[in-house]
C-alpha cells in the first residue's frame, strides 16, 4: 500500500486505532462535532451488521500530519463517533483525539469515564460539551438494547476498516477541505441497480421509459407527479388524469402511448420571456389554503422505498422462492444490500407464471410500475413533514395534490387526504384525518431507524391490495384505515410489552419500547382531543425514571425494587436526559415545568400526580404511592385498547 495510506483496524492486535503516538486533531475550521440518533445508531447497526467472515469497511480519514501530530481533514464526524463508542464498548483509549480551541469539547473527552459513570459530583457540567454528552447518551441507550451484545460488537470491530489517507506535504488544507466538502457523490447502489434492471429491457423506448419513472421517483422531495415534466403537462395529464390526482396506469402499453411522444419533446423558453423581470421557473412545490405555498420533506430515503416496494411487488405477485420454503427477502430494511437483496429475488423468485429469472424483462416493467403506483400511494396516505413559506418548523401532514385552474394555468395546491365514506359530510373527514396522522407520527417517532420502518411496508401493502384489479380502493375502504395503522401499533404493544412481561410485572425500565409510550399517549390525546389539542408527537427518544435511578449524592433515598416499573418511566427529548435524570420527581415539575407542558402526555400526568400527601413529601408519596396508581390507569388503557383482559392476562401468566 502507498506509504500515504494506512489501513487501521479499529480493534487489532490488543490495540486500538487511537493507540498512537501521534494524535488527532480537529482544526477549528471544522464544524463542532454533530453527530445525532441518526448516524450514530446507523453507526452501531452497520458494525452489527458485519459479516463473520468479511472484513467492512467504513470509510476514509483524510489527514495532515503536522509535526507529532494528525490534523483531520475530513472524517472526524465518523472518528470522533467511533471514539465516543469505544468508550462506551469498556475499551481502554488512550486519549489521542483532541480539538483546536475548543475548551469544552477537550473537556468532554478528558472525563468521558465520568460521564458514563454519571459521576456528575466530580465534573464542572458548565465545561461538558451537550453535543458530545448527547452522543454518549445515544449511545449508550443504543448498545443496552437487547438485541445488542457488546462483546460481539467488539469482535466484529475486529472486521472493521478505516483507510487514513494523508494528503502530500504543502497542501492548502483549506483549499483541500472546501473542495472536499463540495465534490461529487460516488455512484451508489441504486444507481447500480438502476442500470441493472435497464439492462433487461432490449427496446429503447422501454428504456427510456424505465429511466424517466425511476427518476421522477427517485426525488423523494414532494409528490412524484409534479417530478414529471413536459409540454402542456402532457406527461403528467396522461398518467395521473387531468386533476393530477389519479392512480397511474397498472400496463405497460399505457406507459409507450403517453409517453413516446410527449416525454420527448422536454421544456423549452424563448429568450424574451427568460430575460422578462417576472420570469420563473415552475417549482415542485404548490399551495395551500390563502395561497401559502408548502414543501413535503419524505420520512424515508429512495433507496428503502426501493425495499418498501420490492416488498409490495413481492406480496401483489405472489412471488415466493423456487424452493417453495426459503425466504425470498430478509425482513431487515438494509440500503447497504439493496443491489444483493433485489439479485436474490430475480434468481430465485418464482409465480404461478414462472420463473423471474426466465423473463427478466417482465420483472423490470412490473417493478417500475409497481414503484411508480406505490410511490403516489405513498405520497398520498403516508405521513411526511409539511413546511409552510420559509417556516422551518415542519408539521406532520396527510394531503393529496389537486389542481386549481385550467389547461395551461393549472397550478397545483394540496388538501387533506380523504377518509370518509359516501355521504359523510361535516367535519369527519378532518377528524379522521387527524386520527391517522396521530397514528403514523407516533409509528415514525417510535422506530427511528430506517431499517426497522416495517410499518411502512405493511401500509403500502394494505392500499396496495387489489390494485391491479381495481383503480383504487373505494371511500368505504379507506375510512377503515385508521384501523389499520393502529392494528400495527396494537400488535407492537402486545407482542413487546405485554407479552414480554408475562408476569404481571411491567419492570422492563429504559428497555421498554417506545412505541407503548406513543401508542399511549395516542390513546391519552383521542380520549381527550380538546384537552391535548396542542400535543404532536416529537423524536423523545429516552426513557427516563421519574423518580430517578441515581439520585443527586445525598439528596434523597435511592429505590431499587420499584424504579424500573412503568408507572414510573416517561419518554422524553434526549438533550432534556442531561439536565432531567438525577433530580427528584417535585424538583423535574418545577424546573422543567414549561418542558412538561409540552411534552408527552404520561410526563404531564405523572407530573400533576406529583404533590405531597399531609407530612410527606411529594417524591416520597410518589415512590410509595402514586406511581402504582399512575401505573394501574395507565396499564388499563393499554389492555383494553390491545384486547387484553385480566383473566387472559393472567392465563398467559400461568
Amino acid at each position: 500500500m502507498h506509504e500515504l495510506v494506512n489501513e487501521l483496524r479499529i480493534i487489532g492486535a490488543g490495540k486500538n486505532i487511537f493507540d498512537t503516538d501521534i494524535a488527532y486533531t480537529i482544526p477549528l475550521y471544522q464544524r463542532a462535532y454533530a453527530w445525532e440518533d441518526k448516524q450514530l445508531i446507523q453507526l452501531v447497526e452497520d458494525i452489527s451488521d458485519v459479516a463473520d467472515d468479511a472484513n467492512y469497511y467504513i470509510g476514509t480519514l483524510i489527514v495532515s500530519r503536522q509535526g507529532n501530530k494528525f490534523e483531520v481533514v475530513d472524517g472526524q464526524q465518523r472518528l470522533t463517533s467511533l471514539y465516543l463508542l469505544l468508550n462506551c464498548l469498556g475499551v481502554d483509549v488512550k486519549n489521542s483525539l483532541t480539538f483546536a480551541c475548543r475548551d469544552k469539547s477537550n473537556y468532554t473527552l478528558k472525563n468521558i469515564k465520568e460521564l458514563l459513570l454519571e459521576n456528575r459530583s466530580k465534573l464542572d457540567m458548565e465545561r461538558i460539551e451537550s453535543s458530545i454528552q448527547r452522543g454518549l447518551s445515544i449511545l449508550t441507550e443504543e448498545l443496552n438494547k437487547p438485541e445488542y451484545s457488546k462483546q460481539d460488537l467488539l469482535n466484529k470491530l475486529e472486521r472493521v476498516i478505516l483507510y487514513r489517507i494523508e494528503v502530500p506535504e504543502n497542501t492548502d488544507l483549506n483549499r483541500y477541505f472546501e473542495i472536499m466538502n463540495t465534490r461529487g457523490e460516488q455512484l451508489e447502489q441504486h444507481d447500480i441497480l438502476k442500470a441493472t434492471l435497464m439492462s433487461y429491457l432490449p427496446d429503447d423506448l422501454d428504456k427510456d421509459i424505465f429511466a424517466k419513472i425511476w427518476d421522477a421517483c427517485s426525488d423523494m422531495t414532494g409528490y412524484v407527479q409534479m417530478h414529471f415534466i413536459s409540454k402542456n403537462n402532457a406527461v403528467r395529464e396522461s398518467l395521473f388524469g387531468g386533476k393530477w390526482n389519479g392512480m397511474p396506469p397498472e400496463k405497460w402499453d399505457a406507459y409507450r402511448t403517453s409517453m413516446q411522444a410527449a416525454s420527448l419533446e422536454g421544456i423549452s423558453h424563448k429568450i424574451s420571456d427568460i430575460i422578462n423581470i417576472n420570469f420563473e421557473v415552475d417549482s415542485d412545490d404548490g399551495f395551500i389554503d390563502d395561497d401559502v405555498r408548502v414543501r413535503f420533506e419524505s420520512v424515508i430515503e429512495f433507496p428503502y422505498f426501493l425495499i418498501h416496494t420490492l416488498k409490495v411487488l413481492i406480496g401483489i405477485k405472489g412471488i415466493r422462492h423456487e424452493d417453495g420454503s426459503s425466504s425470498i427477502i430478509a425482513e431487515l430494511l438494509d440500503d447497504k444490500k439493496l443491489v444483493d437483496t433485489f439479485s436474490r429475488v430475480i434468481e430465485y423468485g418464482a409465480t404461478e407464471e414462472g420463473k423471474i429469472s426466465d423473463n427478466r424483462a417482465q420483472f423490470s416493467k412490473a417493478f417500475i410500475i409497481c414503484l411508480l403506483r406505490t410511490r403516489y400511494l405513498f405520497d398520498k396516505f403516508i405521513v411526511k413533514r409539511e413546511y409552510a413559506n420559509e417556516n422551518s418548523d415542519g408539521e406532520w401532514s396527510l394531503k393529496s395534490l389537486d389542481v386549481s385552474g385550467q389547461q395551461t394555468r393549472k397550478k397545483p395546491y394540496y388538501r387533506n387526504s380523504s377518509f370518509v365514506r359516501f355521504r359523510e359530510w361535516g367535519s369527519t373527514n378532518d377528524w379522521r384525518t387527524k386520527t391517522n396522522i396521530m397514528l403514523q407520527s407516533a409509528l415514525r417517532v417510535s422506530y427511528t431507524s430506517p431499517k426497522v420502518m416495517h410499518w411502512i411496508t405493511q401500509l403500502l401493502l394494505w392500499l396496495s391490495e387489489d390494485n391491479y384489479k381495481h383503480t383504487v380502493r373505494t371511500p368505504d375502504d379507506m375510512a377503515e384505515y385508521s384501523e389499520a395503522i393502529e392494528s400495527i401499533a396494537k400488535k407492537a404493544v402486545t407482542e413487546n410489552f405485554f407479552n414480554v412481561c408475562k408476569d404481571g410485572t411491567y419492570a422492563m425500565g429504559v428497555n421498554t419500547p417506545h412505541i407503548v409510550f406513543n401508542y399511549l399517549d395516542f390513546l391519552l390525546w383521542n380520549a381527550n382531543r380538546k384537552k391535548y389539542d396542542s400535543f404532536v408527537f416529537e423524536f423523545r427518544n429516552s426513557v427516563e425514571h421519574w423518580y430517578p435511578q441515581n439520585p443527586s449524592e445525598g439528596t434523597f433515598e435511592s429505590w431499587k425494587d420499584g424504579v424500573d416499573q412503568f408507572g414510573n418511566l416517561c419518554i422524553i427529548q434526549r438533550n432534556v436526559n442531561a439536565k432531567f435524570s438525577n433530580m427528584s420527581p417535585e424538583a423535574k415539575k418545577s424546573t422543567f415545568r414549561e418542558m412538561i407542558a409540552k411534552g408527552s402526555i404520561k410526563l404531564r400526568i405523572m407530573s400533576d400526580l406529583t404533590e405531597k400527601n399531609g407530612d410527606k413529601p411529594a417524591s416520597l408519596y410518589w415512590k410509595e404511592t402514586m406511581y402504582k396508581k399512575h401505573e394501574d390507569e395507565m396499564i388499563s388503557i393499554l389492555k383494553v385498547a390491545c384486547g387484553i383482559n385480566e383473566a387472559s392476562d393472567t392465563t398467559a401468566a400461568q
